[in-house]
């Protein structure tokens, strides 16, 4: 694992955008546990560990709207930086089925240390990058598992969450929505009928997470884009996500802007 527990792509890029990936990697840093949670290797490609695609999908998008991009370097299962330091998930014990093992005994000192070298500094630098400039706006690049255990199918190929702020999630939602060629698109390639979600598969606030943090507390514009991850699962896929989603993104924000 790198020293430091995130990447930074694109850092000198004046855009306005700037992309984050909370759940990019399923890393486990050596000095927790000897970098093994305990899982089986096939727990630690699930959507429990990190977000599959995600990390992509947002240097894709970084690259086609010329922005930095924030990506995490540690799993989710380490230290939750899509959290609140308070909130009782950001270490997750259990998580859709699993118990992780090295997190069982991982109480206040554990939490702690882990925090410390993981969660603040990469809140540290997604602030530093979001306020390079008064105008910042944050997208937020997520994806979600088909379907969780004992649970039905989900039928949303992408989810756009929001809070209250619905000034770049509202045209966004609306654009995606009527999009023909996406729609067609995503019929001819995934043999499936154009579903959006709005704030589907999750509710889209928690007290703490990185859009309450770093965008509404600061009044940023924001949105949260999920994208199921089996539709994005190679390099081709992230790239194709990312090339139809940039358009939408940069009208959605001259809607936003009154443009």
């Amino acid at each position: 694992m790198s020293e430091k527990p995130y990447h930074i792509h694109g850092e000198k890029r004046q855009s306005r955008w700037l992309i984050t990936c909370d759940h990019a990697t399923n890393r486990v840093p050596e000095w927790v546990n000897g970098g093994d949670l305990g899982l089986p290797p096939e727990d630690m490609e699930r959507h429990i560990a990190f977000d599959p695609g995600a990390l992509g999908v947002t240097l894709a998008l970084a690259d086609r709207l010329d922005s930095p991009a924030v990506s995490s370097d540690f799993s989710r299962l380490v230290i939750d930086p899509n959290r609140g330091a308070d909130d009782p998930t950001v270490l997750m014990k259990l998580y859709d089925g699993s118990v992780i093992p090295a997190n069982r005994a991982a109480f206040a000192e554990e939490k702690a240390r882990r925090m410390e070298r993981l969660w603040h500094p990469y809140h540290n630098a997604l602030e530093t990058l979001a306020a390079r400039r008064p105008d910042s706006v944050i997208c937020a690049v997520h994806s979600f598992t088909r379907q969780l255990r004992g649970r039905p199918p989900r039928p949303w190929q992408v989810g756009i969450l929001y809070s209250y702020d619905e000034r770049l999630t509202r045209p966004l939602i609306d654009l995606l929505r009527q999009d023909a060629a996406l729609a067609s698109w995503v019929e001819d390639t995934f043999g499936e009928r154009w579903c959006v979600g709005e704030n589907e598969p999750y509710g889209g606030h928690l007290d703490g997470d990185s859009i309450d943090t770093h965008a509404l507390q600061h009044g940023r514009l924001n949105v949260l884009v999920e994208i199921r991850n089996d539709l994005i699962r190679t390099p081709e896929q992230q790239q194709a996500w990312a090339e139809r989603l940039a358009p939408l993104l940069d009208r959605a924000l001259a809607i936003a802007d009154g443009v």
